[in-house]
């Protein structure tokens, strides 16, 4: 499969340089018998500025492809390809994340799909862009990884006509990694395609992806694994036979997860009445479907022999397998007026079937029968608005979606209430200050595998009728002042917080906190520049109130980055950046990480943390091709590594890695 998208990138690229080139080789003074024509040679053509190549969101956001070299591109030159902070990997690329910030999901009505571990590199729809661009543009990403394999994304879009765009892309990772059973394999196809008509009355944006995220589960060091990752020679300064990470002993060799997703989406409208330079008003109407499936499944070969996992159903290869299939359809209205603003009212309906294929039969320890069912599913009927306007530098805005109806079955037939709103202001004065006043409020259920859960393990079986849905209130307060700093500021209430922890046989099962949690955030952002230097500081403090001990999170995060910068030889042909990047958080009891669940759970008893960790950078522009070196963990190179990203899970020791974007502009 990766082997034939890889190849129809190649064809589509190669047909539209070799017809591009076959043009540019006819000469324009020959005729098409040979015979020497008396015509003027034919002037150079013009090539199109950057402002005629754009990115556009679902939102309708618009920002202009970005072939620049900056200390944040540098940021984002990673497996997500998008700033990671806060956030710490697990060794090999691929893996999962330990979520130094915690990270909010989108607003959403139904519960969401469970293995969120597996979530970071799963693109949703509202991640899917699409294009508008004057010629054929390809974007080639590659990165090397650990021990065998590579990383690239592969990206191809043409303008068939001014109103018609194509866009085709593959995100493919493999890597081995260094320590035992650690191989990523993971692939994300996306394809794209945006029409407008002539009159620009109809409008439509369509996407298909496909992903299939894999990991070898390996279930962290073992218990003799951890006395040999800590262990120090018998001199100073010796080398411990264990530096090579694959001679360290793990809990299994046999388990793998993997997360599959399909999904089609379709975003059209029709303008009943168009908003045109002369008129002052629009009012148009617009449908979008989602149909999204994805499945869940961890295989082991054989029960693990020091049987960490607990008792299991079945004597040979374990094979837990969930899914859930989701159908949306939403209708809306447009009106749009110079004065009024912008309001949408819309409707819609979503069908969702999450679950097994049998019925699970337990009898706990009094001897009481269980019955667990297979299936949640139903249909929800919604209603909602979005609203914004702009008057004299104030921006108005708000949204919010509710549950009117439903039809359910599983959870005794009660079927999911749900609910959010945001609202807000601001201000810019100018580009470069400007301020953000924002609440929120949100009452949805709990994840899918919090509800329901079936394994062939014996502890990872439940069924929570009872749960409640949880309830967060938040104001956010963000303030611009690019010569000064940026800052983040938020502070959030959670009721009926849902969480995994380990009970007291061992077993990790989902909780909910009866207290309110309490969480007060604030980033600084500043970036300093003098002469050909540059300081970027970036620092997170985080507190928790009235559940520290089912929300841990460290106290403060930080990343600081000094560089140097500068063109370099004759007409500025080459742009230079090389620097350190300093990376820091305070220790705390980290959540642990179970792969049967592809979930992080709570755990207080280990710390990690309170570690310094240093990368070294030299990249380089050349035309529209960026060079990246980085030498990742850099102290570690002079000392062995003894640090963990989460408990049993060794952080990444020092390691030199290289890769390039490059863009070609046919």
């Amino acid at each position: 499969m990766r082997k034939n998208i890889l190849l129809i990138f190649l064809v589509l690229s190669v047909s539209v340089i070799w017809a591009q080139d076959r043009n540019q080789e006819e000469d324009p003074n020959q005729n098409s018998n040979g015979l020497e024509r008396k015509f003027a040679p034919k002037k150079e053509k013009e090539k199109p500025p950057i402002t005629s190549y754009k990115i556009i969101t679902i939102d309708n956001d618009t920002t202009l492809v970005d072939t620049t070299l900056t200390i944040q591109k540098d940021y984002k030159f990673n497996y997500l390809r998008r700033d990671d902070f806060g956030l710490l990997p697990i060794h090999n690329i691929g893996q999962s994340y330990n979520s130094l910030i915690k990270r909010e999901e989108r607003d959403h009505l139904l519960p969401l799909f469970g293995a969120r571990s597996r979530h970071f590199n799963f693109m949703e729809a509202d991640d899917i862009k699409y294009y508008q661009v004057a010629t054929p543009l390809t974007e080639l990403y590659f990165n090397t990884t650990f021990e065998q394999g590579q990383q690239l994304d592969a990206f191809f879009t043409v303008n068939t006509s001014p109103r018609l765009n194509l866009s085709i892309a593959y995100k493919g990772v493999r890597s081995l990694g260094k320590y035992q059973h650690a191989l990523t394999s993971t692939g994300n196809f996306r394809a794209t395609a945006s029409y407008v008509t002539k009159n620009d009355r109809y409008k439509v944006r369509t996407h298909f992806v496909t992903q299939d995220l894999l990991n070898e589960e390996n279930g962290g060091l073992s218990e003799e694994g951890l006395d040999q990752y800590l262990a120090r020679g018998e001199f100073v300064g010796e080398e411990s036979e264990f530096a090579d990470r694959g001679s360290i002993s793990v809990n299994y060799e046999d388990a793998e997860n993997i997360l599959l997703g399909k999904r089609f989406y379709l975003n059209h409208e029709y303008a009943i009445i168009k908003k045109t330079d002369s008129t002052s008003t629009g009012l148009s109407f617009g449908h979008i479907l989602d149909i999204t499936d994805k499945r869940f499944r961890f295989d082991q070969a054989a029960i693990a022999p020091n049987n960490l996992l607990g008792e299991a159903y079945v004597s040979g290869a374990i094979a837990d397998n969930v899914a859930l299939e989701d159908f949306t359809n939403n209708v809306f209205v447009d009106f749009t007026n110079d004065w009024l603003g912008n309001l949408r009212v819309l409707g819609g309906n979503s069908n969702y079937n999450y679950g097994y294929n049998t019925i699970l039969n337990q009898v706990d320890d009094a001897n009481n029968q269980i019955n667990i069912t297979n299936r949640i599913k139903g249909d929800i009927f919604t209603v909602g608005g979005e609203y914004h306007n702009t008057y004299k530098g104030f921006q108005i805005f708000a949204d919010g979606k509710t549950i009117v109806s439903q039809n359910a079955e599983g959870r005794n037939n009660e079927g999911f209430k749900g609910n959010y709103f945001n609202a807000g202001a601001g201000y810019e004065l100018n580009e470069k200050y400007g301020i953000q006043a924002k609440i929120s409020a949100s009452e949805v259920a709990p994840n899918y595998n919090f509800l329901l859960y079936q394994s062939d393990y014996v502890n990872y079986n439940w069924q929570n009728d009872n749960f409640s849905n949880i309830e967060t209130k938040k104001i956010q307060v963000n303030i611009k002042a690019k010569k000064i700093a940026e800052v983040e500021g938020s502070f959030s209430t959670i009721d009926n917080y849902t969480y995994f922890a380990k009970n007291a046989d061992g077993a990790t099962i989902p909780l909910q906190a009866s207290e309110t949690l309490d969480i007060l955030k604030v980033k600084v952002t500043q970036g300093i520049k003098l002469w050909k230097l540059g300081l970027d500081n970036t620092v997170m403090y985080q507190n928790v109130g009235g559940g520290n001990q089912v929300y841990n999170i460290p106290r403060v995060v930080t990343r600081n980055s000094l560089y140097y910068q500068d063109h370099w030889f004759k007409k500025n042909a080459l742009f230079l950046q090389a620097g350190v990047t300093f990376k820091y958080f305070t220790s705390y009891t980290a959540d642990a990480y179970d792969p049967v669940l592809a979930e992080f759970y709570v755990q207080n008893d280990q710390e990690i943390g309170d570690f310094p960790q240093v990368d070294l950078f030299f990249n380089a522009k050349v035309r529209q091709t960026r060079i990246f070196f980085k030498v990742e963990n850099f102290g570690e190179a002079f000392s062995q590594n003894k640090e963990f990203s989460t408990p049993g899970y060794a952080t990444r020791d020092a390691v030199l890695r290289f890769g390039i974007v490059w863009n070609f502009f046919l």
